[in-house]
């Protein structure tokens, strides 16, 4: 008897021993599965997409961001229409569905570019809402995958802008070292003491030449601080005004041919005249005209000057009397001897005219 009852014990502590552990299973597989409440009846509903865009099955469904449910399902719809090629069914609570209007819309998200992909159900306005097995209209999922390459442009150019930025530093960090080292402009600049020296003396001589204008001394000094100089200058700038105002009067000849219509007008007629004479001549009218373009006058005009180039040779060879009296000293002795005696006599003939002029009467 005692047997027994030891072996019903034994059975009865093996069997509440499975039962625990099958309700620690149920439990750690509600868990698992996301399932919070374990007495909460599920509901699917579904969406229709034109792409699933790497949408996993198990993928969170959120309605305005807040997790309600999870994909159970992920096929193709075999419809032609290109918005709704692949069917999502979603498992949610049948108490969220009063939540979800029926003008709800379902779209893919990403949490970032590389994130993992879910559903997110955005609330619409409408009073009705989405039955169990029912549908809810989508967003059109070309948005996301255009998000997606622009992701992975931006990041490209994010790691084109870290290279030449890393390029950049290194240059500076190139041009530091030189710098610091002592090499070019700079680098003498901070490290030369002479060159230091040479700066100090330039900053001392520009001092000095400040304070040269800041004193009377000197021209510029002068200039800035001479008051007799500034009232010549106020005197020149006002008769230069005086000059200005007496031209826009009309006064003088500036004046008149400034606002004088008749000397405007005398001018543009002399103008004009000029211009007529400057005419004939280029058309060889009159005598100067003649000269400018008649062939004739200039051949004979050309032999004329060679005549007398001729001419000119033979006096300076001394040929004729001219060339006898230019480079013979003997003729040119006699003639001026000759001249001396002719004004010797005229000189005696002024001096004694009885001498010269004789009267002589006679009578037959």
């Amino acid at each position: 008897m005692a047997i027994q009852t030891k072996a019903r014990w034994a059975r009865l502590k093996a069997g509440i021993l499975a039962i625990a552990a099958m309700v620690i299973l149920a439990v750690l597989i509600f868990l698992i599965t996301g399932k919070t409440n374990i007495f909460e009846s599920e509901t699917m509903v579904y969406t229709y997409m034109a792409d699933a865009a790497a949408l996993a099955q198990g993928a969170p469904v959120n309605l305005n961001g807040i997790p309600i449910g999870k994909v159970k399902r992920i096929t193709l719809s075999g419809e032609k229409n290109p918005q709704r090629l692949v069917r999502i069914e979603m498992q949610v609570p049948e108490d969220q569905l009063k939540n979800i209007p029926a003008d709800s819309l379902a779209e893919i998200s990403a949490a970032n570019v590389l994130g993992t992909k879910y559903i997110n159900i955005k609330s619409g306005m409408n009073a009705l809402t989405v039955k169990p097995g029912g549908e809810i209209p989508s967003v059109n999922t070309g948005e996301i995958q255009d998000l997606v390459q622009q992701g992975f442009g931006v990041l490209n150019s994010l790691q084109d802008t870290v290279k030449q930025a890393n390029t950049l530093v290194k240059h500076v960090d190139d041009i530091v070292g030189l710098v610091e080292s002592g090499k070019g402009s700079i680098g003498k600049l901070l490290v030369d003491d002479t060159l230091y020296n040479h700066f100090l003396a330039i900053v001392d001589e520009v001092k000095q030449l400040a304070d040269v204008l800041n004193s009377d001394q000197g021209t510029l000094g002068k200039l800035l601080y001479d008051h007799d100089l500034y009232d010549d200058v106020r005197k020149t700038v006002s008769k230069v005004d005086q000059i200005i105002d007496g031209l826009q009067q009309g006064q003088g000849t500036a004046g008149k041919l400034l606002k004088d219509p008749a000397l405007a007008d005398e001018l543009q007629k002399t103008v004009a005249d000029v211009h007529k004479i400057v005419q004939g001549l280029n058309e060889g009218q009159g005598t100067a005209g003649k000269l400018l373009k008649s062939d004739d006058l200039h051949r004979e005009l050309s032999e004329s000057l060679t005549k007398l180039d001729l001419i000119m040779d033979k006096i300076n060879s001394g040929q004729g009397t001219l060339g006898q009296l230019l480079v013979n000293p003997a003729l040119y002795d006699n003639l001026a001897g000759a001249t001396r005696q002719m004004h010797l006599l005229m000189q005696d003939f002024r001096a004694n005219p009885k001498k010269f002029l004789r009267i002589k009467l006679a009578i037959f």
